[in-house]
């Protein structure tokens, strides 16, 4: 590729230029087939589900929006600020709700990202078979697209727009042509922050229709962290010095945007205006409110998203010993080394499987009878 320094260290992540389709009707192409993957994808058919049937999810389940909250507020660090007291009780309500619209629009935003990555991975990957498994995740990615919208809609009408900060990352992501920043950027970073968050909503969201749609994107979204692993494995123990530099340089400069800004007041402000407030008020509060104590505090809850994030760099082995200054400021590194491989989210993806299993039974069932009378 063209003034691109790839760092494949593996076959399966052999890549050409996006533009280079001849290189896919290489006839010695077909036969280098990876089966690194195989288990990923056949497991496809044990966590299908479909957001537009209700057996699955039912996106016209009512909510009080007006009287109750759709989130737990401990998510919603503003109420506890001066400029918040002012507001009545019933402002603070639809204030919760106004952030969970946020919330739900950036994973919308988050999701679509997911899908043109995964589509664009499909235009470089050599492998036949790391390319039938981007295939794979672009069909996952895509009804995660149409669930959350489905959602949104069903709450609010219509997203809010995405934040500067969410939107520029997604599109260097997406349209990067080093297949590292597009497996440690998506794969690892926004696919960890989305299991994250999702465990967060599914363990304290109000709304049972959010609770029910975070478990059932869990389900894929902890598989499409086993390829981000996979990659993993099989590059990181191969890199140079300089190479595994780049890497980790890029993964930490990933993590402090995400860390610092994706929270932002100022990427909000679209919500504060509705409410009266002045988003730099709100972000001088909360600079004073909000220390480096009271995120290492939030950190060592095991669902807390950003160390989710550390721990999946860590395990990974894209933090060593020349970075972990920079994240033990927020996470004791030694205790998430001991912990095992085990992701926050894994056991509620599961139980979700079984669920798809009994629902995707109960409809194979049904169409063997329909088909014998």
């Amino acid at each position: 590729m063209t003034n691109v320094r790839q760092i494949t260290k593996d076959e399966a992540y052999d890549a050409v230029s996006p533009d280079d389709f001849e290189a896919m009707m290489n006839p010695e192409r077909y036969n280098r087939r990876s089966y690194a993957f195989d288990k990923i994808i056949s497991a496809t058919h044990d966590h299908f589900w479909d957001p537009l049937d209700k057996r699955y999810i039912d996106f016209s389940a009512p909510f009080d929006m007006e009287n109750e909250m759709l989130i737990s507020p401990e998510l919603v660090p503003e109420l506890t600020l001066p400029c918040f007291e002012a507001l009545s009780e019933k402002e603070k309500i639809r204030f919760v709700n106004e952030t969970a619209h946020w919330m739900m629009s950036a994973i919308l935003h988050g999701e679509q990202g997911a899908l043109n990555l995964s589509a664009s991975l499909c235009h470089i990957l050599l492998d036949p078979g790391a390319q039938e498994y981007a295939a794979n995740q672009a069909r996952e990615e895509a009804r995660h697209v149409t669930a959350f919208a489905s959602y949104v809609k069903s709450r609010w009408e219509k997203p809010l727009p995405c934040g500067d900060t969410l939107a520029n990352l997604l599109a260097e992501m997406v349209n990067a042509k080093e297949v590292y920043k597009k497996i440690v950027g998506m794969q690892l970073l926004v696919e960890g922050l989305a299991m994250g968050t999702f465990a967060t909503f599914f363990n304290t969201a109000r709304d049972p229709l959010i609770v029910k749609l975070c478990q059932l994107a869990m389900t894929d979204e902890a598989f499409h962290h086993k390829f981000g692993k996979i990659w993993a494995d099989r590059t990181i123990p191969k890199l140079s010095q300089e190479e595994r530099d780049i890497i980790e340089d890029w993964a930490a400069s990933v993590f402090q945007t995400l860390l610092f800004n994706l929270v932002n007041p100022e990427q909000k402000k679209i919500i504060y205006a509705e409410f009266g407030l002045d988003w730099k008020q709100v972000q001088a509060e909360m600079l004073e409110a909000v220390t480096d104590e009271d995120r290492r505090e939030g950190m060592k809850d095991a669902a807390n998203v950003f160390r989710v994030l550390v721990k999946t760099l860590l395990k990974a082995g894209i933090i060593t010993a020349r970075t972990k200054s920079f994240y033990s400021v927020y996470v004791d590194m030694d205790e998430l080394r001991d912990e095992d491989d085990r992701m926050v989210g894994d056991d509620i993806a599961e139980e979700g499987i079984e669920f798809l299993k009994s629902v995707n039974f109960a409809k194979r069932a049904s169409l063997t009878v329909s088909a014998a009378e």
